[in-house]
């Protein structure tokens, strides 16, 4: 029984117990409310993890246009026609008329050796034949009168006069005068023909022009020896005309299928990078180059240079087409190589209510129609590895066709545009 006389019982005040449950309920609804909070965020980041992506498409247009098949080369810018002026005869160079880029006509003098010591040759030769002429007349004369000679003595033997012998005698004398004069006459002969050859060896101290053209290269200078007595040196070279140009290209044997003559052919200079230079092909050489293994045929490309912005000795990045459709309904490759995440080309195949053996030439491309990717079925001819020609398919110019998609979440990034693999 309590004992109400207690007197630390009676110093407590009746109010004064709620004070003591106070705290401990203070820290159970402050943990209630962690709890919580914690589930809520833990249910925030399950739903923004595994919420369904948000999925945009990257959509070109389908178009009408041309697709070409071509074939790069790398070559170099040469005149159609460069001719090599040389030196026949030696010498020192004595003067110079032409220099680089000298405009030319046929016949005009460029450059002149020293003709002093072929002078000199043609004089004596002029002399010795000069000589031979004299001979032949003095040995005409004693023709003249050995003939004479003969003809006295062979009437005076008739009558006695004189033997028989002395006649036989003129008669000799006559026929190795008239040996002579034949003689004399080869001599002559002989001796022009020397003279002639100095002077031929005389006008080629003339280093002249063998056609109109431009001087591209000089390799002699005045008071220079040129030495002829092994291989004619080169002295000039001029190109015939440099509004004409070609382009000589090294195309691989594996790029040599569909190259003819006549093919359309675009190529770029450095010195022009943002110009593109047209031409088509002159010719195909077949005589194959190998170097390391490598074999390369050599393509000619001719070309129009009127406004001379093309120089010899350019190196040219050349485009030959050897293919070519113009307006012709065409969609990017990379269209054919698309295939939505998460399907396959089995699967659009099934779609399309077709089988997935393809044969060469089908294939598929993605239509966004009302923001959803549709399969359609195509069949391809031409592709120029940008483009490819639709021969058949249920698609039109203006068709919005699926080139990539990417995909999106709050938390886990974004994804890549996704391609089929080649």
């Amino acid at each position: 029984m309590l004992d109400v006389a207690d007197p630390k019982q009676a110093a407590i005040p009746p109010e004064s117990a709620p004070s003591r449950i106070a705290p401990s309920s203070a820290r159970w609804w402050l943990t209630a409310a962690i709890v919580i909070l914690l589930l809520c965020a833990g249910a925030a980041v399950y739903w923004l993890k595994n919420r369904p992506a948000a999925v945009s498409y990257l959509t070109v247009p389908v178009t009408r246009g041309v697709v070409a098949r071509a074939v790069t080369a790398t070559g170099t810018v040469n005149p159609v026609l460069t001719v090599t002026v040389g030196s026949y005869v030696s010498g020192v160079i004595r003067d110079q008329y032409c220099d680089f880029n000298t405009q030319v006509r046929v016949g005009q003098l460029c450059a002149k050796i020293d003709p002093r010591p072929y002078q000199a040759i043609v004089n004596q030769d002029r002399a010795t034949l000069a000589n031979a002429r004299a001979q032949l007349l003095k040995d005409q004369a004693s023709l003249t009168y050995d003939k004479i000679a003969y003809q006295r003595d062979a009437g005076l033997v008739k009558r006695g006069i004189v033997s028989q012998d002395t006649v036989d005698s003129a008669r000799s004398a006559y026929d190795q005068a008239l040996a002579q004069v034949e003689v004399d006459k080869a001599v002559i002969q002989q001796d022009q023909a020397t003279l002639e050859s100095g002077l031929v060896n005389l006008g080629y101290t003339n280093i002249i022009s063998p056609v109109d053209g431009t001087v591209v290269s000089r390799t002699i200078t005045i008071g220079q020896t040129v030495a002829a007595s092994f291989q004619t040196p080169t002295l000039f070279l001029i190109a015939t005309d440099l509004t004409q140009m070609e382009v000589d290209t090294n195309v691989s044997e594996s790029d040599v299928a569909g190259l003819r003559e006549g093919n359309k052919a675009t190529f770029v200079v450095e010195a022009y990078p943002n110009r593109t230079f047209t031409g088509k092909v002159l010719q195909f050489r077949q005589a194959p180059q190998t170097v390391q293994n490598v074999v390369t045929y050599d393509v000619v490309i001719g070309v129009a240079n009127n406004d001379h912005l093309l120089e010899p000795g350019m190196t040219a990045t050349a485009r030959i087409v050897i293919d070519q459709r113009v307006n012709v309904l065409r969609v990017p490759d990379q269209a054919l190589r698309f295939v939505p995440a998460g399907l396959s080309t089995a699967s659009a195949a099934s779609s399309t209510g077709r089988t997935s053996s393809a044969t060469a030439g089908q294939g598929y491309v993605w239509l966004l129609r009302d923001g959803h990717p549709l399969p359609v079925s195509v069949k391809t001819g031409l592709d120029d590895d940008s483009y490819a020609e639709v021969v058949e398919g249920s698609i039109n110019p203006g068709d919005q066709v699926i080139v990539s998609e990417q995909r999106t979440r709050g938390a886990a990034g974004a994804s890549q545009p996704r391609l089929t693999g080649l």
